[in-house]
This record gives C-alpha cells, sequence and structure tokens, in this order.
C-alpha cells in the first residue's frame, strides 16, 4: 500500500495559488504548518512526478517569500575590503535528519537574527547519505520556511574534491566528474562552491611554485567552468585550499605560491573574471577528529596564530575574506570563541551533529545499524580497531540505507533531539559571532527572483509504495 504523503492537488488550500505556472503565496503562514512536513516528504520519498511537482512547488514557494538561494559571495568580498568583521561563518554538514535538523538551524537564526551561516554537503556525503543537490536543497528551502525564516539561504557544495589516485590514472574523466556534480550542484541551486584540488598539491616538486601548480592550475579549470554556469545576477562564491586537511599545517609561503599562481592564470585565461572569495587551509584538525581505542575523540593542537596570520594575508594582500577551518565541529566548547577573534572567515561543522543523532537514537535502531556496518562496511576495519573506532568512523555510511527510518524516528526521539540541536545552534552561533548578521546579509547580498518551469504531468502529489525504487 502506498503512503500517504500529501493529498492530490493543493496542498496548502487556499492559502496558495498556483496558476499558468506561478505560486502566489495569500497566507504565508500556512507555510509554517505540517502541511510543509507533508510537501517535504513528497520531495524526498514520493514517486517521480510527485516528487519533481513537490520540488518545484518548494523552490516557486521560496521565491514567492523571499527564502531563496544565494551566493555569499558579496558578503566575503565585503569582508576582504573591511567593511565587515568580527563574526565566523558556521558552514554546517547535514547529513542524516536533514529536514528536521535544518529546522533547528533556521529556528536559531531567527531566534538571535543570524544571517551569514551555510548549509553545505560534500561529493562524499552526496553519496553515502543518498541525497542528491535537488533533494538537499528543496529540503533546506522547506525547512527554512516551516521555521517562518525570511531571507537567503547559503547552501554550499563542500569538499568538490578531484581524487588525487584517479587524477593520476586520468585526469580529464577525474576533472570532468568534478565539473559534472558542479552543473547538477549549480543547477539545483548550490551558489556556493569549495574547490578542492588541494590533493594534487606534490610535495616531492623543489619549489612552492611547482608544488601548487597542479592545485591551482586545476582549480583555475573548475572555476571558469563554474562561472560559465553562473544564473543571471548571481556570482557563485568560490573557494580554494592549499592543504589538505589533516596533513602537515599550511604556511604563508604555500598561501602566496597558490594565491599568486591562481590569480595569474585565471587572469591570463579569463581576463577580469571573478576569482576565489575564500581560502580552505590546514591547522591542525582533522575531519571527523581522531578517535581513541574507547570511542573518545583526541585532543586537537589547533594552530591559532598560523589560522589567523594565514587569514590576516589572504584579505590584505588577496582581498579575500580570509581563511577557512574544516574539521572543526570535535572542537572542545572553549575553543569557538577564537575563531571570530582571530577573524577565520569561515569553519566548516559536520561530524558531531551526527555524533548527537546518533546518541539520541533508540537504542535497538542503532545496534541494528552498527550490524549492517559489520557487514557493508567491514572492507573498511583496521585489524587494529576497536569495536569504538570501527562504528564512529563508518557509521556516516549507514544514513543513506536508513534515511527513511532516521526521517519516521519517534516524535518524542525528535523532541529531544530538537532539543539538544537548538542548544547547540545556539551556543556555536553566540561563539562565533553571527547573531545579528542578518543586517549584513541584508546590506550585500542579493537574491534574484529565478522561476522554473513546472514540471511536465505535474498535476499533483502522489505518494510513494513502500517497495518504490526511491534513488535519483
Amino acid at each position: 500500500m502506498p503512503e500517504q504523503l500529501v493529498m492530490t492537488g493543493q496542498p496548502f488550500g487556499d492559502a496558495v495559488a498556483v496558476q499558468g505556472g506561478r505560486v502566489t503565496v495569500t497566507r504565508a503562514e500556512a507555510l509554517a504548518s505540517e502541511r510543509m512536513d507533508e510537501l517535504v516528504r513528497a520531495a524526498v520519498f514520493g514517486e517521480q512526478e510527485a516528487r519533481d511537482h513537490a520540488r518545484w512547488l518548494i523552490w516557486e514557494l521560496g521565491q514567492a517569500v523571499g527564502v531563496r538561494p544565494a551566493s555569499i559571495h558579496e558578503l566575503y568580498m565585503a569582508r576582504g575590503q573591511g567593511k565587515v568583521r568580527g563574526f565566523t561563518v558556521p558552514a554546517m554538514n547535514l547529513r542524516g535528519m536533514v529536514y528536521d535538523t535544518a529546522r533547528a538551524v533556521f529556528r536559531t537564526a531567527r531566534k538571535l537574527d543570524a544571517g551569514a551561516f551555510i548549509l553545505e554537503i560534500a561529493r562524499s556525503e552526496i553519496a553515502y547519505t543518498e541525497q542528491r543537490p535537488s533533494e538537499y536543497v528543496a529540503v533546506l528551502l522547506a525547512a527554512a520556511m516551516r521555521e517562518g525564516f525570511r531571507g537567503p539561504v547559503f547552501i554550499q557544495g563542500d569538499h568538490f574534491q578531484v581524487s588525487a589516485k584517479k587524477f593520476a590514472v586520468d585526469p580529464k574523466t577525474e576533472v570532468d566528474a568534478v565539473r559534472q556534480l558542479a552543473l547538477e550542484a549549480i543547477s539545483a541551486g548550490f551558489y556556493n562552491i569549495d574547490v578542492d584540488t588541494s590533493t594534487l598539491v606534490d610535495l616531492s616538486k623543489p619549489t612552492l611554485e611547482e608544488q601548487q601548480r597542479t592545485n591551482y592550475e586545476t582549480a583555475v579549470e573548475v572555476c571558469r567552468y563554474v562561472r560559465s554556469l553562473e544564473p543571471e545576477g548571481v556570482t557563485i562564491s568560490l573557494g580554494g585550499e592549499i592543504g589538505e586537511v589533516g596533513t602537515e599545517n599550511s604556511t604563508p609561503e604555500e598561501l602566496r605560491a597558490f594565491m599568486g599562481g591562481f590569480n595569474r592564470t585565471l587572469e591570463k585565461q579569463a581576463p577580469g573574471m571573478a576569482g576565489l572569495s575564500k581560502i580552505s587551509v590546514q591547522s591542525g584538525t582533522s575531519h571527523g577528529g581522531v578517535v581513541l581505542a574507547d570511542g573518545s575523540i583526541a585532543d586537537v593542537a589547533l594552530d591559532l596564530p598560523t589560522l589567523e596570520l594565514l587569514g590576516k594575508i589572504a584579505r590584505e594582500e588577496y582581498g579575500l575574506a580570509g581563511a577557512v577551518q574544516h574539521g572543526a565541529s570535535t572542537l572542545p566548547d572553549a575553543a569557538f570563541n577564537n575563531f571570530p577573534r582571530t577573524e577565520t572567515a569561515e569553519i566548516h561543522l559536520a561530524t558531531n551533529f551526527q555524533n548527537m543523532l546518533y546518541e539520541h537514537l533508540p537504542a535497538a535502531l542503532r545496534g541494528e545499524i552498527y550490524e549492517w556496518l559489520r557487514t557493508n562496511a567491514k572492507d573498511e576495519r583496521k585489524a587494529t580497531d576497536s569495536d569504538e573506532q570501527f562504528f564512529y568512523k563508518t557509521r556516516k555510511k549507514a544514513i543513506g540505507p536508513f534515511k527513511r527510518r532516521l526521517w519516521d524516528l519517534p516524535a518524542d526521539v525528535k523532541a529531544r533531539l530538537a532539543a539538544a540541536y537548538d542548544a547547540k545552534f545556539e551556543f556555536l552561533f553566540t561563539q562565533l559571532g553571527v547573531g545579528g548578521t542578518a543586517q549584513h546579509v541584508a546590506k550585500y547580498v542579493h537574491a534574484p527572483v529565478q522561476h522554473r518551469a513546472a514540471p511536465d504531468g505535474s498535476a499533483g502529489i502522489a505518494a510513494a509504495p513502500d517497495d518504490a525504487d526511491l534513488s535519483d
């Protein structure tokens, strides 16, 4: 039997009119109701026709009420010019229970009048969480409207990374894969992209220029392609990266070698084209933290002076917003107020939100997931891994296969998790100084109206059979 996701026809009744492929909202408060829950569920789990119609309707509702995907580029350029300062933008990777988690983000943003925050997903996460860009955008916009948020929504492709191993075998095919992902993401509404070609840095070369050359030349190639895809009125915010997260700390000399090479190459190939808005560096963290045998996370030796210096160079010498810190979510709470103090432009937060989700799961479901991992992730287990280490490192891989189960958690579990997320996001937004930044976003960011054609045959929203193939 099919699930009863939403009634056929218009889910918001007479509060929303759809005529001639255009959407008009007469009572915006209807969007902040359980009807939005039903619509976004169809956007994720519906059969193709219903899913496509739901995603289109969510997009057009956002256009109508001012909840639109946007680029943070102009705000970052203003920061590079010294016009705004004193806050660090959190870029948050939402993996599991994305709708509920994003609702907590937008609740916090409304409470603190925050506008400068990013929601993102990486190339690898798109795969293992089974969330293609069009789904991710629809879920985030729906969450914003469900909570009554108004304003630009910054959605980012994190670590659109070139694999060094695949590049070594066939560089064109690997770069083309990143280009194709960029096309899919931009078409969906990702107007912020971190181009990660730092995997191509070759430390065996004798000079920094030679070590960084393939990194910056490939980054320029992707940059030019991204710029060719920009919607009218949008300058996509692009980030580069000079050192892989979890490796040796970055240096001023590496930053100058990369940025000098990138800017020269871009100006030669495409004079006057907008370049990067920020630069990711390595200053002692690692993605997900380092898990010890008992399941705890090792202390991180975060090199704040290096991070501060690199950010200063990025702003003063290259006009960027500053340096970006990856792998920050598992840092101790006392560390976060250091980022605005050192004028760090952006930090990336991911794993701790996933940890919170697993901590709140019913024991039976968590046990079922771990048993699934024993079979389906066994090839990733090292001989020296304890159970705690193995599950911690691999449990992200269960998010996609268990997506519907996580979506359907009992109401009491969701309520406890929502309270925990509310507290965490309020803490982070406060420590990072992004409360009150809605005024900066309003001043510098313009999110143009972009209507989309209604999908063919979108007469209503139907339900998905329990056994339907829900992959994109």
